[in-house]
């Protein structure tokens, strides 16, 4: 039987897993829409537009991106196949600056008087925590940091629900992370997701949406969809999909990421009105349903060497220092940063480093003392 969700944020309560589908406009970082920096205030009253136009089109929360510079991005140069309008490094910079945590405090609290459920996507554990000290409700996991068990770990620990995203990552590797969630009792939804920007509707493999009802029975099923147009979501529903996840913006011809492959205001309304009229049993799913047994896309998709991370130092590690968890970061971009990937986290806490490590290098088996327990 699958668990509800509910949320109770301000005065805002929804439940997810309800009898209503629960509907996300993504807004990201949409709120910045020029290659020039612009004040804090601007990207403010950027984002309330956007919350009103997302309250308008009915949908039921808002959700943004989260970034801290810090402890995600090495300053490597490198640009993400999904965006050559600015290199990583610079991207996330802008982001973390632009984002003050009262930024943060001041949406919320905007998008509960509009009567959404305000919640953001944390790209690191620095970013989790602040928001978790804005009191979001919620967490949601992005595609690129599902292998980051630094975020993952600090997430779980707070026992708040969490929604998952599978986009870059095989069957396998999502087991693994649902296991550790299972494993503390958490409450939480997994999305099916292909992580290309836009999806071209051929690469969609709905079935997946079944195979993720049978393998987790206690999650809620969802769908983040980044074709473009309204037919794939409302198939994802015929297929019992419970969340539907659709990124949004004022114009796709804005200067960002995700403008490109975004609703506007009027589409999102028309989404909603489908969804909740039932109007989306006119659409031929099984064009999109394909095989329950295929691979996710996401195990070799092309963004995973970029949004994947690598175990750094989060400050100057001395010889025989046995290592905590403060001690260590999980940072982007792992094709560039040779060292352990992030999701062996949980194997290097509690080892000895042979040598010492600066802040920001990687961690390697070279550097640590090996064991009976070995790193897999």
């Amino acid at each position: 039987m699958i668990n509800k969700i509910k949320i109770k944020s301000g005065k805002v309560h929804k439940t997810i897993g309800g009898k209503d589908v629960f509907v996300v406009a993504e807004i990201g970082k949409n709120f910045i829409r020029t290659k020039e920096e612009r004040p804090v205030g601007e990207y403010m009253r950027n984002a309330k537009e956007l919350i009103n136009a997302a309250a308008e089109a009915g949908v039921d929360a808002v959700k943004f991106q989260t970034h801290e510079l810090d402890d995600e991005q090495l300053n490597i140069p490198i640009v993400a196949p999904h965006f050559s309008g600015s290199d990583r490094y610079a991207w996330v910079k802008r982001n973390t600056e632009a984002t003050p945590i009262e930024f943060w405090r001041e949406l919320k609290k905007y998008s509960e008087n509009h009567g959404l459920v305000f919640f953001s996507t944390p790209m690191s554990r620095k970013a989790a925590e602040k928001l978790n000290n804005v009191n979001v409700p919620i967490w949601k996991i992005a595609s690129g940091d599902m292998r980051d068990y630094v975020l993952l770990d600090y997430v779980i620990e707070t026992g708040k629900p969490m929604i998952i995203s599978s986009g870059q990552v095989s069957l396998a590797e999502l087991d693994d992370i649902v296991e550790k969630i299972r494993a503390r009792g958490g409450q939480f939804a997994v999305l099916y997701c292909v992580s290309h920007y836009p999806c071209p509707r051929e690469y969609f493999n709905l079935a997946t949406l079944e195979r993720f009802k049978e393998k987790y029975p206690e999650a809620i099923i969802g769908f983040s969809d980044h074709s473009l147009g309204n037919e794939v979501s409302l198939a994802a529903v015929i297929m019992g999909a419970q969340i539907i996840e659709k990124h949004f913006s004022m114009s796709r011809r804005l200067w960002g990421a995700d403008h490109k492959v975004s609703m506007t205001p009027s589409e999102m309304k028309s989404l909603v009105k489908a969804i909740r009229s039932e109007r989306c049993k006119k659409v031929d799913h099984l064009l999109y349903y394909g095989s329950k047994e295929k691979e996710l896309e996401g195990a070799n998709n092309h963004m995973r060497p970029y949004f994947g991370k690598t175990l750094v130092a989060s400050r100057d590690i001395p010889k025989g220092t046995t290592l905590t968890k403060d001690m260590v970061y999980a940072m982007r971009p792992m094709m560039l940063v040779k060292g352990l990937p992030s999701d062996k986290y949980f194997d290097i806490l509690g080892r000895k480093t042979k040598i010492s490590i600066k802040r920001y290098q990687p961690i390697t088996t070279r550097a640590l003392k090996m064991d009976s327990r070995g790193i897999n």
